[in-house]
C-alpha cells in the first residue's frame, strides 16, 4: 500500500494532464509532460520519471488512479 504522502492529485483536460499546483515550488495550474495515454500504462506497472517544468524538480511515478498521481517518495509535507 501506497502512503497517502507518496500521492498528488491531478486533472486532465483533453489529452493534457495538469497539477493544480506543483508540491516543490507551489506554481499553479502546472502542465506536466504527460500524456492521458500513459496514465493506462503506468496504471498496468510500468514506471515513469517525471520532470516538473516549473523547477525541474524529479519524482518516479509508480502508479496512478482516476485521482492521484502516486510516487516512490513522499509528495506532500507533514
Amino acid at each position: 500500500m501506497i502512503p497517502f504522502r507518496n500521492t498528488w492529485p491531478y486533472e486532465t483536460v483533453l489529452n493534457d494532464v495538469y497539477v493544480s499546483q506543483c508540491p516543490y515550488c507551489s506554481a499553479e495550474n502546472v502542465l506536466i509532460p504527460l500524456r492521458k495515454q500513459e496514465l493506462h500504462f503506468i496504471h498496468e506497472g510500468r514506471k515513469k520519471l517525471l520532470v516538473f517544468p516549473c523547477c525541474n524538480n524529479k519524482t518516479t511515478l509508480i502508479d496512478v488512479d482516476l485521482d492521484y498521481l502516486l510516487a516512490d517518495q513522499p509528495l506532500r509535507k507533514k
